[in-house]
Parts: structure tokens; C-alpha cells; sequence
């Protein structure tokens, strides 16, 4: 990154007037000098917690000097050898943010609606926690548990107190999580192939090849820090294609761009995985091979099931090894997807199709299929994904040296049993289906090969405005901000103006919550609460802690485990106690048995419990050595040994236990689904929006993009991106974000600008500069033209979290009615990837047409 003297002035500006607003900042003439981790002459202290900016949940330090936070670095115990990206800086001035919610509020104005006045009062915490009490308790008394919503947004892992344990407690199954929204189609093509629906790790230590898919690794994937302090060494060592619409900090520093069609990723997946097969370059030790040694993927051509030899018949077998159905992936779809077909569909031509998939094969079970939500969160991107994933199976790299890994997690207790403190009046309501319609007849969400297994959560706003299945009358939220951050904004603004008792416990007032009826301000992960989030990184498992290091701007209450308690608590004054009774007899203080008779007591003990096999000893011959609860506290993280690569291999978790390129795993749980619906598998494919039908459909396969809009009447395919500088949507009221904008490559500083490509420009008379409006079928949002190279032709490009209208003095233009740029979810079509449920934010599904202003 590099910073011109005026940005940098702009910069230090913003700061002095956050400074000077929350008096918190104060000159620092300390520097490093002595090594990239150690400092000399500094005073103050360095508190370990975990930064929440993206899912990569990387284990950071906060130096604090008079219960001050001055600056942030990356813990040296870390899994990522103590490097951070730049979400955790800009998250100081999450915590100093002048425009936090300090204090519960409540709403006067009874009317609902976008850029409707709530008029908020100041109230207490009492007062507000009675009122939600009070609402759960006509729920109760009115048989009607079910209709309590738990809509739960960024979460640690004590959120098996908030989301996990209190909606039951309470007589609801509604709590739904975010993570449709986020990456789970990306996770559905694992667990189609190989078991295991979770994130990757990448053993980038001796890879030789990325294969990524939309896969902008420096800047918004997984494990980013780790990336960043890799990239140099993979790039010298290994070769990168970046397959992108847009030329994106990766792909600026990869060997290879691919401009790809957007939402055409599993077209060119499978084109590549027939040069692979028909050029027999398909790793036969993972694989297996022909019983006579010869290659019978001939392009064009089935794979027969006998020859003739010296006039007699002889069957051709295929000795498969640790994979299920190669053959007849080949037969069923692979033979006429050449690169020549592969082409006009993606926009890649056939010769680089071919150079990639030689490069790609000639590294072997060190090569990686890198796939993001971008191949994934599209309408059909759970084929896509499948598509995309299965390529890591043909050259062997899956649980390889070099290649893809999904090693286990860091132990935690078990959250305790609920079902003794489950009162028997809920039993009819806990069995009523869940509010998103997961299961139902067009939205398989599959997951373990079941119907229904996987949230859906863009879906909710349908549903509440259907009362299909029921109607909603109490929700609680936290960490969340669907009406802004899900598509179909319309849908959720009417839903939530209906709604008739909303409360919203946030940092912020954003758009969700002028929506609420009670505000309640929350702590913030990185330094002001307790709890710990558990991922992996670098093959090492960890868990990383938060804990508080200064005292909140707000007389704030953190949401998965104090506000909980205080609920509780009110709940037994009103003559229902079990949820109190539960979490007192379950969270004693693991070191004294002490019974939590406090928010804050509770707050403390309950993440003791859930880390107590870490920093007990227990644990010691499994990772780290911690032997008691302060050292956790200290270190700030606890990592396994590395992972010992290949422990997986013949035991996927999949339906056959080998690595599936003909699905068995996707077909029984579609098949559970269609049971479940009485309708055939083909017809349960139709209601999920595919158009593949029978066996074809069970190994990856081309599904064409589904797009919206005439072409004539919205010329080009908008497509989105993620900033570096985003932290889940969370930084766009920090001036910091603005002024360094142009990290993104493309972006400006101070401007949410719409990227067109040069060609496209000159076609339709645009400049840069230009203040136009962007027209879909949908909704319009104003942005301003950026002329770039960087953008595939046919398709402008716009970074997400922009264009709020309700998020702070900064982040809105006029706060609660004029956004400062605009959202993309605004011009998306209401649309979903229904196997998994997810948010389809990619593809290029929505076509615009630019109007000049």
C-alpha cells in the first residue's frame, strides 16, 4: 500500500477528530525497534483477545496506557505468526466511536418504516430488560413460544448461551443464524465431495499451485493475515490464477488473470477437470486407473464397459482408489465439455483453459482448487462449488502436502443438557418448523444428507410477511443488520415495519435497529467482553480469547451471555424460572463452584467453563501447554500441533467414505428431502431451481447463470466485491475507512465509485467522475463512474458495505435518510441457492443499465 501526502493528512485529520470528540487519543512518540513484534521503550500493557473483522478470527494484542487502547499488533503466540491485516486497526475507531449507542433506548413513534424518526428515548437497563421480559412472558402465557424469533448476526462461541440454549429455554426453535448470508454454499461443495461442510485450511508451505476461484486471499478470504505474510513465498515458489470479473489484489499479483463471465465459475470447473481426464493427467495414486493402463476419457466418448480383443469381449475396468465415481462423472456430464464449449460461456478462451489445467495437473497433490463465496453464493452456486472442489480430488491434493485440509477443532466443554429445564408447556411449540422455511418443498438447505439442516436466512423476511409458517411477534437480534446486509431489502423493510415488538442489541443504531422498539448497546468483541471464537489456520487449530482491556465508550452489556442472564432474571421475578435456574446450576465458577448471582459473574464464569479443558492442563498433549486460567488469559491463544496430514484419507465423512465425484452424498440427502415431500428426485431438483435432471445431476455439471433483466434494456452484468477494509460491514462510520479506500484496487478515497471498463465507457458515453444512477429490475442506488481496466467488459463492479442511510454521522450521508453511496443489495433480485440456503451475492444474477445524473 502506499499513501500520498494527502491522504496521509486526511488521515491523521480524521483520527484528531475522533480524538478530540472521545478524548481517548493521545501523541505517541513509541515506535517499534527491535524486530516486527518487539517494542522497546513502551509503556503500558499488551492484552491478548481476537479480532472479529472477518471469519478468519485471527488472535491480536491491544497496548492499553492508563486504560487507554493506543494500538493494536498480532499476538506472537498466534497460529499466524502474529501478523494482522488491517480490519483489527480500524476497529480503534469502532471502540471510540463518538455515535455508539451509550445507554438502552426505547421507541415513542409507534409508526415503522425506512427514514422514519423512531424517536428514541434514553431509558434504563432495567426498564428496557423488563419490557422484552414482558413480551416473552405474553408469549408463555399465551401458548404462543413459537413465535419468538433469535436472530443472531457476529457471534463468539458463547453463543450456545444466547442462540444455542435461551430461544429453547423460552419454548421457541427459532433461532437463526446469519451464515446463509455468508458462505455456506461455499462449505455445501465440501461436504458434497468430501463430508465436511466447513471451512479449508491450505498448507501454503508446499503448495506449487492456486487454482482461486473468486479467491481474493490478501484481502477479504479466510485466513488473510497468514496469506499475506505467505503470499511472497507461494508466489515464488508456486504459480496463482485468479479467476475474477475483476482485477482484485490478488489477481494484481498472481501469474495468471482469468476475467471470467461472472456466475459461469462451474462451466470453466468442469472444462478443466475434461483436459485433465482426456489428456490422462488425473493423479492415479488418490484416483486409481485403468485395469490395462490405457486412457478410454476420450472427448466425445463415453467410456464403454467392454472392448473387443482378438474378437472377444473384455470389460474395462477402472481400479478406483480413494474416490467414488469418476467414470461415470465422465460419462454423465465430462465428455463433450471441452475447453472449445467451455469459451463462449465463460469468456476464458479455449487455449488458456487448456494452460491452466496443464499447469494445474502438473503440480500434482500440491495444487489447490481455492473456492470462495464468489463461485459459490450465486443462484446455482452449490453445483458450482461442488464443480470447483471436485477438481482437488482429480490431481489428489485433498488432506495432501501442498494441498487442501479440514483438520479438527480446539476442545471446549459441552454446553450443558436443556431439556430437564424445558417446561412442558413448550413441547407443541418446539416442534413447530422453524420460521425461514428450511426443509420446505423448494428449499432443500441440505446438509449430513438431511433436508432442512442448513439456515436460511434472507428467507425469514418472506416468511414473517406469509405468517408461512407462522406469524412473528417478539424478536430479539444481535450483531446483525439484515435489512441493510441481505438482499431483498424491500421484503425485510416491510417485514421488520410489521413486526410487533423488535429489540436490537448493537454497537451502533444501523438500519435493523431503527426498526426496534428497544435498543440495547453492546460490547465490542475485540476489547470490551469476555468470550473466544475457535478456527484454524497455518495446520493448527486454535482458540483464541477475547477479554476485556478497556472499559466501554457505552454503559454497554455483552449479548451472549449478560443480557441473557438479566432476561433471566426478570423472567424469575415474573414467575418463570428455568432459564435462571439453568444457567446458575450449569455455570458455577469452575475454579470455586461459585453460583453466578451477576450479569457480570455469569459473564465470566460461563466462558471459564466452555475453556476449561484448555486451561486446566488437559489439553496439554493435544496443543499449547496452559495450566491455568490466567496464563490463557495471558497468552491470549491456544493452537493444537500441526496437523498430520493425511489422518482423512479413507475416511471422509461422506456416504461411501471416499471423496465423491458422483455424489451419493448429495443424492440421499436430496432424496430425504423428496421423501419428506413425496416427489421424485427430479422434481425435487426443479423446486430447488436446478435444471440437471437425474443422475446427471450428481457429479458436478453446468448449470447456466440465472440472470435478471433484458439484455437490450440492462446492458451490463453487475457483479460486487469486498474491501480489505471491511470488518463484516461494521467499519464504514471510521474515517479511516474512507480515507484509505483505495487500498481496493479500483476504489477511491472518500467515494463509493462504480468501476466500468474503458471499452464500455467509450460505448455509452461515460467518463469517470460521472454521477449516474444504477438501474435494475429491482431498486436504483447512485454511485459515481470509475473507469478501470481492472473490470471485465460487459460488467461494472461495485465494493459492498456502502450505502447506508442509517449508520452514523459517517457512514450516512444524512443519518436515517440519505445514504453515503449505495447498497448493492438494493438492485438484487429476492432470490436464493436453494440446497444450501444461502444468499446468492455473486454470479452477476442482476443486470443493470447506467443513467447519467
Amino acid at each position: 500500500m502506499s499513501i500520498n501526502r494527502r491522504d496521509f493528512l486526511k488521515t491523521t485529520a480524521a483520527t484528531a477528530a475522533v480524538a478530540t470528540t472521545v478524548s481517548v487519543f493521545t501523541p505517541q512518540a513509541v515506535e517499534a525497534k527491535t524486530g516486527e513484534l518487539a517494542y522497546e521503550g513502551e509503556s503500558g500493557k499488551w492484552i491478548s483477545s481476537t479480532c472479529q473483522g472477518c471469519t478468519s478470527w485471527c488472535s491480536i494484542q491491544g497496548l492499553v496506557q492508563d486504560g487507554r487502547l493506543i494500538k493494536v499488533r498480532g499476538n506472537p503466540n498466534s497460529a499466524s505468526g502474529g501478523r494482522i491485516c488491517p480490519r483489527p486497526h480500524l476497529a480503534i475507531q469502532q471502540a471510540y466511536d463518538p455515535d455508539r449507542v451509550k445507554t438502552p433506548l426505547k421507541r415513542t413513534n409507534l409508526k415503522k418504516g425506512r427514514g422514519i424518526d423512531p424517536k428514541f428515548v434514553p431509558i434504563s437497563w432495567d426498564e428496557a430488560i423488563d419490557t422484552i421480559a414482558d413480551k416473552i412472558m405474553e408469549l408463555i402465557n399465551a401458548g404462543e413460544t413459537h413465535k419468538f424469533l433469535l436472530a443472531r448476526g457476529r457471534y463468539t462461541y458463547m453463543n450456545e448461551i444466547m442462540y444455542g440454549t435461551f430461544p429453547k429455554l423460552i419454548g421457541s426453535p427459532n433461532n437463526i443464524s446469519h451464515s446463509a448470508l455468508c458462505a455456506d454454499a461455499e462449505e455445501f461443495g465440501r461436504e458434497q465431495t468430501e463430508g465436511y461442510p466447513k471451512y479449508a485450511d491450505f498448507d501454503l508451505d508446499h503448495t506449487r499451485y492456486i487454482l482461486g476461484w473468486s479467491s481474493d486471499m490478501v484481502a477479504s478470504n479466510r485466513q488473510v493475515p497468514w496469506f499475506i505474510n505467505q503470499f511472497g513465498k507461494v508466489k515464488d515458489r508456486a504459480k496463482i490464477t485468479t479467476i475474477d470479473p475483476r482485477l482484485s489484489a490478488t489477481a494484481a499479483k498472481s501469474h495468471r488473470w482469468l476475467p471470467i463471465i461472472p456466475g459461469t465459475d462451474g462451466a470453466l470447473a468442469i472444462a478443466i477437470a475434461h483436459v485433465i481426464l482426456s489428456e490422462g493427467k488425473w493423479n492415479k495414486e488418490f484416483v486409481g486407473d485403468f485395469a490395462d493402463g490405457k486412457n478410454y476419457f476420450v472427448p466425445g466418448v463415453e467410456v464403454p464397459s467392454e472392448i473387443i480383443v482378438d474378437e472377444k469381449p473384455l470389460p474395462v475396468i477402472f481400479n478406483e482408489i480413494h474416490t467414488n465415481g469418476v467414470v461415470a462423472w465422465w460419462n454423465l456430464e465430462l465428455k463433450e465439455r471441452t475447453p472449445e464449449w467451455a469459451e463462449s460461456i465463460t469468456g476464458i478462451s479455449a487455449q488458456e483453459i487448456k494452460e491452466v489445467a496443464r499447469e494445474f495437473a502438473e503440480a500434482g497433490n500440491r495444487a489447490i482448487s481455492w473456492t470462495s463465496p464468489g463461485a459459490a453464493m450465486q443462484i446455482r452456486g452449490g453445483i458450482s462449488s461442488f464443480a470447483c472442489h471436485a477438481l482437488n480430488g482429480l490431481v489428489g491434493s485433498v488432506d495432501h502436502e501442498g494441498g487442501i485440509l479440514q483438520e479438527s477443532s480446539a476442545p471446549t466443554a459441552k454446553t450443558p443438557d436443556v431439556k430437564p429445564y424445558i417446561d412442558p408447556r413448550f413441547a407443541a411449540s418446539l416442534k413447530k418448523p422453524k420460521i425461514d422455511q428450511r426443509g420446505t418443498k423448494g428449499f432443500p438447505a441440505l446438509e449430513h444428507m438431511k433436508s432442512g439442516q442448513f439456515v436460511c436466512t434472507s428467507r425469514v423476511a418472506q416468511a414473517m410477511l406469509d405468517k408461512d409458517p407462522y406469524d412473528i411477534k417478539v424478536a430479539i437480534g444481535y450483531w446483525n443488520n439484515w435489512v441493510f446486509s441481505s438482499m431483498g431489502t424491500k421484503q425485510w423493510e416491510e417485514a421488520m415495519s410489521k413486526l410487533p415488538f423488535f429489540a436490537h442489541i448493537t454497537t451502533n443504531i444501523a438500519e435493523m435497529s431503527m426498526f426496534a422498539d428497544i435498543v440495547l448497546p453492546a460490547k465490542i468483541h475485540l476489547f470490551e467482553r469476555y468470550g473466544f471464537a475457535k478456527t484454524k489456520q497455518n495446520l493448527q487449530a486454535y482458540l483464541s480469547m477475547h477479554q476485556p482491556m478497556i472499559k466501554s465508550l457505552a454503559d454497554a452489556r455483552t449479548d451472549e451471555t449478560e443480557v441473557p442472564f438479566m432476561l433471566a432474571q426478570a423472567l424469575a421475578k415474573k414467575g418463570f424460572d428455568a432459564p435462571l435456574r439453568y444457567f446458575q446450576d450449569n455455570f458455577k465458577d469452575p475454579e470455586t463452584g461459585k453460583t453466578p448471582e451477576t450479569p457480570a459473574e455469569f459473564d465470566l464464569f460461563a466462558v471459564k467453563f466452555y475453556t476449561k479443558p484448555i486451561w486446566d492442563g488437559s489439553s496439554n498433549s493435544k496443543g499449547d501447554t496452559i495450566n491455568s486460567w490466567n496464563e490463557l488469559l495471558e497468552k491470549g491463544v491456544w493452537k493444537t500441533k500441526r496437523y498430520k496430514i493425511g489422518e482423512k484419507i479413507g475416511h471422509f465423512h461422506t456416504a461411501t467414505h471416499k471423496f465423491e465425484f458422483f455424489s451419493e452424498t448429495l443424492k440421499a440427502g436430496l432424496q430425504n428431502h423428496a421423501d419428506k415431500h413425496k416427489m421424485s428426485l427430479d422434481e425435487a431438483i426443479q423446486a430447488a431451481n436446478y435444471t440437471v435432471m437425474g443422475e446427471q445431476f450428481f457429479v458436478p455439471h453446468y448449470e447456466p447463470a440465472v440472470r435478471y433483466g433484458d439484455e437490450k434494456v440492462y446492458p451490463f452484468i453487475f457483479t460486487e466485491h469486498r474491501s480489505r477494509l471491511n470488518r463484516e460491514g461494521r467499519s464504514q462510520n471510521t474515517p479511516w475507512y474512507y480515507t484509505t479506500k483505495n487500498v481496493d484496487p479500483g476504489d477511491e478515497n472518500e467515494k463509493d465509485v462504480t468501476k466500468v471498463n474503458p471499452l464500455d465507457g467509450a460505448k455509452y458515453g461515460l467518463k469517470t467522475g460521472d454521477k449516474v444512477r444504477l438501474v435494475s429490475m429491482f431498486g436504483t442506488i447512485e454511485s459515481e463512474i470509475k473507469l478501470w481496466e481492472g473490470v471485465r467488459p460487459g460488467t461494472v463492479v461495485k465494493c459492498f458495505g456502502q450505502g447506508h442511510w442509517a449508520y452514523g454521522r459517517v457512514g450516512s450521508e444524512v443519518f436515517g435518510s440519505k445514504p453515503r453511496g449505495g447498497n448493492n443489495n438494493e438492485l438484487y433480485c429476492y432470490d436464493w441457492e436453494r440446497l444450501s440456503g444461502s444468499n446468492p451475492r455473486h454470479g452477476g444474477h442482476t443486470r443493470v443499465k447506467i443513467e447519467k445524473i
